[in-house]
């Protein structure tokens, strides 16, 4: 079955689109956290009545336009290529995807677009309290859009909450707050919104450290530095609480993308986590290059178990026990989804048969078969190769490590940086201003491991279990796909390094003192 499937093009589409998010997610967290630091500082101005306040709130509040606007441009274009690159996905899914991308253009993008002018035209217009509600409706309304586009991206991890129509082939949504309170969506959205939180702390540590190096607007620095740290100190405890509980569901929902974050190939009660360790270039498995033995690995006995299960004795199944079934605990193989995968395919055609001839008969036993297989429907797509179902062990081992290590690293920075403010040596350590500075493209590594660990780890499923990427794909010509990936790359890249050019003048410009209440 899979002969037929044109993996040039499944790879371009697939490199269209991480390019496409990867860009996008350069501008979105910044903008996710900015909008309450924001908030937070213009709150306490119109408390305070200090035009420092005001001022300081102006400066990162330019920042905040800045990406916001190509953050804009760049999500519309990823939303499109559902439809361009993604058509047979949209079919399969669209009643139930589709919805909560349509809540998030009418009350997310409704709420930001117009208290948005308020917040930036609004200065000198309306009472002090009516353009403070606006800006933090602006940080409400961008967490909100975020909370749409991170449900359906959950739905698509953990499809819940929908029934599967064979009249029309697609999927429907059958409970709208299954798919909303979904343990995925709502460990998706509050570790992905609290990360952007804490990045967006660091930038605004990184530009400041840079003004206390250069000794200039040296009072917006300090203060904008007090803010960012216990606002960044608090959301990275956040990130680290809600980490632990993503953590938690994607072993119990998404057991291999689990077992690729800590490169387990063997299953074991007592499974140690893997603190610092080296992926072998030779496969273990001459079937799968994706199987691989570690050069070197540092662990923490049974921590893997107790972070999963709170059992230091849980059993955690590794790749081999997904692919060839572990009978003591339950596991079925490979090989018994993709026969049951296969069954449930053939029976929606036979289905479909039975329903031009008016076989009313061969009909409900069709669903009935189809019905009872559902579950493993995707798994029918890899009866030639099933060693496709294993993602890339190593990048999503790598990926996820960099993040869980960064985040722990800039929890112990946020300390240490209001320890210093505490003790009135900020301004004069330079060693800590430069890691400052450090920080913010290790911010947006972070970040963009995280999402590489979430999309790479889940793979080969656009939907988990029920639709492979490779059945996903619009049928298009590879090498249209590749020009428009060509083309994305030099415009995001331009788009990239205009917003760079304005964000570096805007900082080098540095706050303003007129205009204002």
């Amino acid at each position: 079955m899979t002969e037929t499937f044109d993996y040039s093009l499944i790879d371009w589409s697939r490199g269209q689109f991480a390019l496409t998010a990867m860009y996008h997610w350069i501008f979105v967290p910044l903008t996710l956290g900015l909008g309450f630091i924001m908030a937070i500082m213009e709150t306490i101005y119109v408390r305070t009545g200090n035009p420092e306040w005001k001022r300081i709130t102006k400066f990162w509040m330019t920042i905040f336009g800045i990406n916001f606007a190509i953050g804009v441009a760049t999500g519309i274009i990823l939303e499109f290529e559902f439809g361009t690159n993604w058509s047979n996905y949209s079919w399969f899914v669209g009643d139930i995807f589709g919805a909560p991308l349509a809540i998030e253009g009418i009350m997310a993008f409704f709420i930001e677009s117009t208290f948005i002018a308020v917040m930036f035209f609004g200065w000198n217009k309306v009472s002090k309290k009516f353009h403070l509600v606006s800006t933090w409706l602006v940080a409400f309304g961008a967490s909100l859009s975020a909370l749409w586009i991170l449900v359906a991206n959950a739905w698509m991890q953990m499809p819940v909450g929908m029934k599967f129509n064979p009249d029309t082939a697609r999927n429907e949504m059958a409970h709208f707050w299954d798919v909303l309170f979904s343990p995925m969506a709502v460990s998706k959205f509050t570790h992905t919104i609290s990360s952007s939180y804490m990045l967006a702390a660091l930038v605004v540590i990184g530009i400041s450290s840079w003004f206390l190096l250069k000794k200039r607007h040296l009072v917006f620095a300090k203060r904008s530095i007090v803010v960012a740290a216990v606002f960044g100190l608090v959301t990275s405890l956040l990130t680290i609480l809600t980490g632990d509980y993503s953590a938690k569901v994607v072993a119990r929902h998404q057991p291999m993308k689990f077992a690729a974050f800590e490169g387990l190939y063997v299953g074991q009660r007592g499974a140690p986590l893997v603190a610092i360790g080296v992926v072998s270039s030779t496969p273990e498995d001459p079937n799968n290059e994706n199987i691989k033995d570690f050069v070197f690995k540092l662990e923490v006995p049974n921590f893997l178990s107790y972070m999963a299960f709170q059992d230091f004795n849980a059993f955690i199944p590794g790749v081999k026990d997904l692919m060839e079934g572990n009978e003591e605990h339950g596991i079925p193989s490979a090989a018994e989804k993709i026969a049951r995968g296969k069954l449930a395919i053939d029976a929606l055609a036979e289905y479909k048969t039975a329903k031009e001839a008016g076989d009313e008969v061969k009909l409900t036993e069709a669903k009935e078969i189809l019905d009872q297989n559902f579950q493993y429907f995707g798994y029918g797509y890899f009866v030639d190769d099933p060693s496709r179902l294993v993602p890339n062990v190593p990048l999503t081992f790598y990926s996820f490590h960099l993040m869980v290590a960064l985040g722990m690293w800039f929890l112990v920075f946020f300390a240490i940086v209001l320890l210093l403010v505490y003790k009135g040596k900020i301004s004069r350590s330079k060693f800590w201003l430069t890691i400052g500075i450090v920080n913010i493209p290790l911010a947006y590594i972070a970040s963009q491991s995280g999402w590489v660990t979430a999309e790479m780890g889940r793979q080969p499923w656009v939907i988990q279990d029920l639709m492979p990427t490779m059945t996903a794909v619009s049928r298009l010509d590879t090498n249209a796909v590749i020009t428009t990936f060509v083309l994305f790359a030099v415009i995001f890249t331009t788009l990239l390094i205009a917003e760079l050019r304005i964000m570096f003048k805007q900082i080098k410009l540095g706050p303003k003192q007129e205009g204002g209440h």
